[in-house]
């Protein structure tokens, strides 16, 4: 039976949705899991541990249609010391765009990394529209994709996996926009002030 290391690499990994999408792997996953969380001070240790699994499933978030300069720089060190032995990769990665696909860059970077260093390249769920699918009733439909991801990896039978909410660009992007703005309102933010292109 194989092992299986989740790796956070969200830059907020601690209170990240990622770590839930993690959470909700390890319940359907019949393999040993062990979660583990991408920091600052602990990339030499996650690399020194990888090569105790036959897989590795990292969870993060697009980041300005990328891979997050955290999960960069820890990338950058896995290149640099390399584990004895190489586990197969596999990708969960969630945007907060509707269109799973927005995803693609990132899976394809993530491929590349796999293909130059000599790793196997496994399953990728790609999931869409942000935070919103873990807290409505659409969250049936990511457990359902979940739990396939699952399987493929358990089995060796790797495959690629997308969901997203079943409702139309129109109707999220109304959702969306009124749920950010009354996060603003609680924060002291107003529309305007959201819609402005400078970041202090």
């Amino acid at each position: 039976m194989g092992k299986v290391m989740i790796i956070n690499a969200s830059p907020r990994a601690p209170k990240s949705n990622s770590k839930q999408y993690a959470q909700l792997f390890s319940e359907y996953c019949r393999l040993d899991t062990e979660y583990c969380e991408v920091k600052k001070s602990n990339h030499l240790t996650l690399c020194q541990m990888i090569e105790n699994y036959s897989d590795i499933v990292f969870v993060f978030p697009l980041y300005a249609d990328s891979i997050p300069v955290t999960f960069l720089n820890f990338l950058k060190a896995l290149e640099e010391n390399v584990p004895l032995k190489k586990p197969t990769i596999s990708v969960v990665i969630n945007c907060g765009f509707i269109e799973p696909y927005q995803n693609d860059i990132a899976v394809k970077m993530l491929q590349l990394f796999a293909k130059k260093n000599g790793y196997p390249f496994g399953s990728v769920l790609k999931i869409g529209s942000g935070e919103a699918i873990l807290t409505t009733p659409f969250r049936i439909f990511l457990k359902a994709r979940m739990k396939k991801f699952a399987i493929s990896i358990e089995k060796q039978k790797y495959n690629n996996f997308q969901v997203t909410m079943p409702i139309s660009k129109k109707m999220f992007i109304k959702a969306s926009t009124a749920y950010w703005t009354n996060y603003g309102k609680k924060n002291g933010i107003s529309k305007e002030q959201m819609e402005i292109m400078e970041i202090e």
